[in-house]
Parts: structure tokens; sequence; C-alpha cells
């Protein structure tokens, strides 16, 4: 029976108790409101940011303290010199640029089934395209082997072994995803279903762990593509890795809420499955909470007046003139300013406009597409402390 998909039921609550539902209610509601006021061009900004939160707080579970300022590097092709902390750099690009492809499949009606294991095996192979040989390779005692990108393990003695927990056999894998992939498919489900399908799936595809190495990163990334196809996802204003990573009370709540998950069933009166029907629910009510946590806060530090508020302290942390707050904030109004406006938005003359609008630019808040081109806002690691604090607190 252990080594039968059955293994990994129940898969889902078929009857969620009310204060669950009550959360998926919540957790609907605020990501309706979640940048509801901001232009969709400021959102945009903005998402682009949330990338690199998500990425960092990826990287935090993995044991990798990759900060804002590596990571916005990396993204620039300005690796370190040190191998180690240069593959952790490979590691955080790749993280976004997999996010970015994600969303705009989305955006473009063309995101699959976030469960299916075409698309999980493509999310791997997408993030490990870049990485180096040493990174591939999978240190398992006198049988050590390097991993193929996008492939589950299938082959004796790829098994693994993750604390506690031992996964299907290799041999088993593709039957498990299988499952998996019947048991998660969005195509029937309403929003309440896949909200609760999107919890539940995180912890199983974990505990199938159907990849030599990689399972964690993938199976965040899966959740950010389920928030979207259950219409949570908020144009990727929130991201649940920061959740994970910091927990409701504990950093340590992650690693033991997915250990919780993996108890077996305790008697007649705890489900039907291999699995414990208590477990699985405790910890979807657990995930979910996370999910309302970090929605709220998101809510909180994209809110239109308080937004406008921290950008008025920037420029004057800055030492910039007062009319250059007034240009952000038509940025922040209308999404982006074509660069003739600034004369008529600071109500300065021409030339003296130019020169707060040229400040603005060399300090990296705004910047355009082409050197002639409309400006829009952009978020680096400088200008990320000091407007949104908290964001990557342990940085």
């Amino acid at each position: 029976m252990t080594e039968t998909p059955y293994r990994i039921e129940p898969c889902l609550l078929d009857n969620p108790p009310l204060d669950v539902v009550d959360l998926i209610a919540e957790l609907t509601a605020l990501t309706e409101q979640l940048g509801a006021r901001l232009h969709a061009h400021a959102a945009a900004s903005l998402a682009e940011m949330v990338r690199m939160m998500n990425c960092y707080y990826s990287n935090l579970i993995e044991g990798h303290n990759t900060k804002p300022r590596d990571i916005e590097r990396a993204l620039a092709n300005e690796f370190d010199n040190d191998q180690s902390r240069r593959n952790l750099q490979i590691e955080a690009r790749a993280h976004i640029r997999v996010q970015a492809l994600v969303d705009d499949l989305y955006a473009k009606d063309a995101l699959p089934e976030p469960a299916s294991a075409d698309f999980l095996q493509w999310l791997h192979a997408e993030f490990y395209k870049d990485a180096a040989d040493e990174m591939l390779w999978i240190n398992n005692g006198p049988q050590a082997f390097k991993m193929t990108p996008g492939i589950f393990r299938s082959l004796i003695g790829h098994d693994v072994a993750v604390g506690r927990h031992l996964p299907p056999s290799s041999e088993c894998v593709w039957d498990f995803m299988r499952h998996f992939e019947r048991r998660y498919c969005f195509a029937n489900m309403g929003k309440g279903g896949r909200i609760l399908a999107m919890a539940a799936a995180h912890h199983r595809l974990a505990y199938i762990h159907p990849f030599p190495d990689g399972n964690g990163r993938v199976s965040r990334l899966m959740s950010h593509a389920m928030g979207f196809k259950a219409g949570i996802g908020a144009s990727g204003l929130w991201s649940i890795s920061r959740g994970l990573a910091r927990g409701l009370d504990s950093r340590q709540e992650y690693k033991r809420m997915m250990d919780y998950a993996d108890s077996p069933r305790q008697g007649d009166l705890d489900g039907r499955g291999n699995l414990s029907q208590k477990a699985l629910t405790d910890y979807v009510r657990w995930f979910l909470g996370v999910c309302v946590d970090q929605v709220k806060f998101m809510v909180e530090l994209f809110e239109f007046e308080q937004l406008a508020g921290r950008l008025k302290s920037y420029t004057e942390k800055q030492g910039m003139r007062p009319e250059a707050f007034l240009i952000l904030h038509r940025i922040l109004l209308q999404g982006e300013m074509p660069r003739g406006e600034a004369e008529r938005v600071t109500g300065l003359k021409e030339r003296s406009a130019r020169m707060v609008l040229a400040g603005l630019i060399q300090d990296g808040i705004v910047g355009s597409q082409t050197p002639k081109g409309a400006v829009s806002l952009r978020f680096n690691s400088q200008s990320m402390d000091i407007l949104f604090p908290r964001l990557f607190s342990e940085s």
C-alpha cells in the first residue's frame, strides 16, 4: 500500500470546517482590495519588486541569505567572483526569471494546469536552465549522480530522504505524479475548491519529492501559479514565500507544519486516507492563515495614500526639491509620465523642471525604456529600504 499513489490521500478537504471557509472568503476579499487604486503601470512596477521579495524569501527558506543588492546585481549580470556566492546569484536570477514567465503566461491567458506534470517539469527545467554543472550534482553517498533539469526521479539509486520522511521510491514517482495531477486539476473546481487545493498541493508535492533537488522552489512557484489560477493572484502584488519564511508566530513554523502534515492517519475518526485528515486540515488552516496575513501586510504597504506619503518622505530624505514629489505623485496616479509634462506638473520653468526630473532618474526612483521615453516608477535596493519598511526585514 505504501508504494501506491493512495499513500498521499487525503489530497483534498471535502468538507472544510467553517473557520477554513471564512479564511477563503477573507483571502478572496483582501486580494480584490490589494492594489485596487493603483494604475496598472504602477502595479506592474511594484510586481517586479515583489518578484525580488519572493525570490529573497524563497532563498531564505533554503538557508541562503542572498541580500537584495546581490539579487539586483545578478539581474544586471554582475556576479560575485566567489563561486558559491555566484551560484546563489544564479539561482536568484533564475527564480525571478521563471516567476516572470509564469506571470506573463497568466497575463496572456496561457497558464496551463499548475499541478500538471508537464508544467512542474517545465518549472524545474527553466529554473535550472543556466545552472553550473556543480549545481546539478546530487551527493547521494556512493551513488552520487548528475540531475537532469525537468526530469522526475525514476532510476534506482535516486531515492532520497528528507529529514525523517522517506518519499516514494524513484520507480514509483510517475505513478504518484499522475495521481497528483488528477487530484489537483483545477478544471472542475470552483474558486473555493481551487484555493483549498493550492494549500494542500503545496504539501503533497513536497511529500512526493519528485525531483532529486529543487522541490521546494518548484512547490513555491507552483503555489504562485495556483494563486493566479484561483483568482487570488492580485496582479502579482503579494508573495506566499514571505509568509512561509516568517510564519504567523515563528520562522520555524513552515518546517514544523510540513512535517506535521506528513502524519499518518490516527484511527477511524481521522479520515479514510493513508495520511491524517486532521493534520491536513490543520496544515491548510495554517497555510491560508499565512496567506491572509501576507495579503493584509501588502494591502497596507501598497495603500495609495500611504505609498504617496512614503514617496514624499523619500524625496525629503534624499535631499530633493519639493517639486520632485509632485512628479512622483503624478506617475503614481497615471502609471507613467511623458518627460515633457515635468514643467507643467512642477510649475517650474523648463530648465529647472528638467533638472528635477534628471535628479529623479539619476537617483533610480524613476526610469524609462528609452532615453526620451515616458518615465515610470522604479524600485531598487536603496529606495526599498525607505519606501517599503519591513519588506526585507532580515536584510
